[in-house]
Protein backbone atom coordinates (compact mmCIF):
# COMPACT_ATOMS: atom_id res chain seq x y z
CA UNK A 1 0.00 0.00 0.00
CA UNK A 2 1.19 3.44 -1.21
CA UNK A 3 1.91 6.14 1.89
CA UNK A 4 0.55 9.11 0.53
CA UNK A 5 0.92 12.93 1.98
CA UNK A 6 -2.61 12.47 2.33
CA UNK A 7 -2.53 9.72 4.43
CA UNK A 8 0.62 11.21 6.26
CA UNK A 9 -1.03 14.38 7.20
CA UNK A 10 -4.46 11.93 8.94
CA UNK A 11 -2.23 10.55 11.00
CA UNK A 12 -0.09 13.57 12.07
CA UNK A 13 -3.67 14.80 12.76
CA UNK A 14 -4.70 12.20 15.02
CA UNK A 15 -1.17 12.20 17.31
CA UNK A 16 -2.08 15.75 17.90
CA UNK A 17 -4.79 13.99 19.38
CA UNK A 18 -3.03 11.47 21.41
CA UNK A 19 -4.25 8.57 18.89
CA UNK A 20 -1.56 5.86 19.95
CA UNK A 21 -1.79 4.31 16.46
CA UNK A 22 -0.83 7.21 14.75
CA UNK A 23 2.70 7.86 16.50
CA UNK A 24 3.28 4.14 16.00
CA UNK A 25 2.48 4.71 12.63
CA UNK A 26 4.57 7.60 12.12
CA UNK A 27 7.53 5.81 13.76
CA UNK A 28 7.29 2.64 11.58
CA UNK A 29 6.78 4.75 8.57
CA UNK A 30 9.80 7.00 8.92
CA UNK A 31 12.17 5.33 11.23
CA UNK A 32 14.39 3.57 8.15
CA UNK A 33 14.48 7.35 6.37
CA UNK A 34 15.68 9.07 9.46
CA UNK A 35 17.65 6.36 10.63
CA UNK A 36 19.62 5.81 7.34
CA UNK A 37 20.20 9.73 7.21
CA UNK A 38 21.81 9.28 10.63
CA UNK A 39 23.84 6.51 9.84
CA UNK A 40 25.50 8.19 6.86
CA UNK A 41 26.23 10.81 8.58
CA UNK A 42 27.94 9.16 11.80
CA UNK A 43 28.85 5.75 10.76
CA UNK A 44 27.85 4.85 13.84
CA UNK A 45 25.08 2.45 14.64
CA UNK A 46 24.72 3.64 18.56
CA UNK A 47 24.93 7.18 17.73
CA UNK A 48 22.38 6.44 14.65
CA UNK A 49 19.95 5.08 17.12
CA UNK A 50 20.29 7.51 19.72
CA UNK A 51 20.00 10.55 17.39
CA UNK A 52 16.65 8.48 15.71
CA UNK A 53 15.20 8.13 19.25
CA UNK A 54 15.92 11.94 20.15
CA UNK A 55 14.68 12.88 16.80
CA UNK A 56 11.12 11.27 17.16
CA UNK A 57 11.25 11.97 20.53
CA UNK A 58 11.29 15.66 19.18
CA UNK A 59 9.26 15.48 16.65
CA UNK A 60 6.71 14.19 18.89
CA UNK A 61 6.75 16.76 21.03
CA UNK A 62 6.68 19.92 18.43
CA UNK A 63 4.35 18.08 16.42
CA UNK A 64 2.14 21.00 16.61
CA UNK A 65 4.81 23.03 15.15
CA UNK A 66 4.46 21.26 12.11
CA UNK A 67 3.79 23.00 9.31
CA UNK A 68 1.50 21.10 6.30
CA UNK A 69 3.50 22.76 3.28
CA UNK A 70 6.41 20.94 4.31
CA UNK A 71 6.94 17.49 3.74
CA UNK A 72 7.05 15.23 6.91
CA UNK A 73 10.18 13.70 6.33
CA UNK A 74 12.00 16.84 5.73
CA UNK A 75 10.71 18.07 9.05
CA UNK A 76 11.74 14.84 10.92
CA UNK A 77 15.60 14.82 8.80
CA UNK A 78 15.86 18.96 9.63
CA UNK A 79 15.05 17.66 13.31
CA UNK A 80 17.77 15.03 13.07
CA UNK A 81 20.33 17.47 11.64
CA UNK A 82 20.33 20.01 14.40
CA UNK A 83 20.45 17.29 17.29
CA UNK A 84 23.67 16.04 15.31
CA UNK A 85 25.32 19.25 14.91
CA UNK A 86 24.36 20.01 18.77
CA UNK A 87 25.39 16.78 19.53
CA UNK A 88 28.87 17.52 17.80
CA UNK A 89 29.30 20.90 19.43
CA UNK A 90 28.60 19.74 22.77
CA UNK A 91 31.19 17.27 22.26
CA UNK A 92 33.56 19.64 20.46
CA UNK A 93 33.06 21.98 23.77
CA UNK A 94 33.12 18.95 25.99
CA UNK A 95 30.48 20.48 28.20
CA UNK A 96 29.14 16.95 27.75
CA UNK A 97 29.79 13.48 25.66
CA UNK A 98 26.14 12.95 25.10
CA UNK A 99 23.25 14.73 24.43
CA UNK A 100 19.54 14.65 25.78
CA UNK A 101 16.76 16.51 25.30
CA UNK A 102 15.97 19.40 27.74
CA UNK A 103 13.10 20.40 27.02
CA UNK A 104 10.57 18.09 29.24
CA UNK A 105 7.87 20.95 29.77
CA UNK A 106 4.77 20.10 28.73
CA UNK A 107 6.00 16.35 27.45
CA UNK A 108 3.47 15.51 24.74
CA UNK A 109 0.93 12.47 26.57
CA UNK A 110 1.01 9.76 23.87
CA UNK A 111 -1.74 7.68 26.03
CA UNK A 112 -0.72 3.87 26.15
CA UNK A 113 -4.37 2.66 26.71
CA UNK A 114 -5.07 0.16 24.42
CA UNK A 115 -3.12 -2.53 23.55
CA UNK A 116 -1.42 -2.29 19.82
CA UNK A 117 -1.39 -5.06 17.62
CA UNK A 118 2.50 -5.29 18.93
CA UNK A 119 0.62 -5.51 22.27
CA UNK A 120 -0.93 -8.31 21.58
CA UNK A 121 1.41 -10.58 19.75
CA UNK A 122 4.28 -10.17 22.61
CA UNK A 123 1.10 -11.49 24.86
CA UNK A 124 0.08 -14.37 23.43
CA UNK A 125 3.67 -15.71 22.88
CA UNK A 126 4.27 -18.33 25.66
CA UNK A 127 6.89 -16.75 28.29
CA UNK A 128 9.58 -19.50 27.52
CA UNK A 129 9.24 -18.28 23.61
CA UNK A 130 8.83 -15.11 24.26
CA UNK A 131 12.18 -14.44 26.36
CA UNK A 132 13.79 -16.46 23.21
CA UNK A 133 12.38 -13.59 20.92
CA UNK A 134 13.57 -11.29 23.67
CA UNK A 135 17.56 -12.03 23.56
CA UNK A 136 17.49 -11.31 20.03
CA UNK A 137 16.96 -7.27 20.48
CA UNK A 138 19.65 -4.91 21.29
CA UNK A 139 20.27 -5.16 24.75
CA UNK A 140 19.02 -1.37 25.71
CA UNK A 141 15.41 -2.90 23.50
CA UNK A 142 15.64 -5.91 25.65
CA UNK A 143 15.45 -3.49 29.24
CA UNK A 144 12.38 -1.40 27.71
CA UNK A 145 10.68 -4.66 27.18
CA UNK A 146 11.53 -5.55 30.54
CA UNK A 147 10.57 -2.64 32.67
CA UNK A 148 7.49 -2.57 30.54
CA UNK A 149 5.91 -6.22 30.62
CA UNK A 150 8.13 -7.98 33.25
CA UNK A 151 8.72 -5.61 35.89
CA UNK A 152 5.40 -3.52 35.06
CA UNK A 153 7.11 0.08 35.30
CA UNK A 154 4.83 3.24 34.21
CA UNK A 155 6.84 5.28 31.91
CA UNK A 156 6.90 7.53 34.91
CA UNK A 157 8.76 5.18 36.56
CA UNK A 158 10.79 4.22 33.55
CA UNK A 159 11.47 7.14 33.02
CA UNK A 160 13.42 7.87 36.60
CA UNK A 161 15.02 4.51 36.49
CA UNK A 162 16.46 5.05 32.74
CA UNK A 163 17.41 8.82 33.99
CA UNK A 164 16.22 9.60 30.01
CA UNK A 165 13.75 12.44 29.14
CA UNK A 166 10.00 10.88 28.70
CA UNK A 167 9.35 11.30 24.99
CA UNK A 168 12.88 9.10 25.06
CA UNK A 169 11.16 6.47 27.06
CA UNK A 170 8.50 6.79 24.59
CA UNK A 171 10.02 6.47 21.97
CA UNK A 172 12.35 3.45 22.53
CA UNK A 173 9.45 1.26 23.56
CA UNK A 174 7.38 2.08 20.80
CA UNK A 175 10.31 0.79 18.48
CA UNK A 176 11.22 -2.17 21.17
CA UNK A 177 7.75 -3.28 21.01
CA UNK A 178 7.45 -2.64 17.06
CA UNK A 179 11.08 -5.01 16.69
CA UNK A 180 9.81 -7.86 19.08
CA UNK A 181 6.55 -7.97 16.94
CA UNK A 182 8.52 -8.39 13.74
CA UNK A 183 10.95 -11.03 15.30
CA UNK A 184 7.87 -12.59 16.17
CA UNK A 185 6.41 -12.28 12.78
CA UNK A 186 9.15 -13.59 10.95
CA UNK A 187 9.56 -16.76 13.62
CA UNK A 188 5.74 -18.09 13.07
CA UNK A 189 6.16 -17.44 9.65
Amino acid sequence: MEITQGKIHIEIEKAKEGKQSAFNFLLNTFWNEVYGFQLKRTQNEYEAEDITIQTFSKAFDKLDTYKKEYKFNTWLIAISKNIHVDMLRKRASSIRSQMTVKDDEGVYKVPDENPTPEDALIKKQNLAQLLQYIKMLKPHYQEMINLRYFQEMSYKEMEESLNEPMNNVKVKLLRARRLLADIIQKAEG
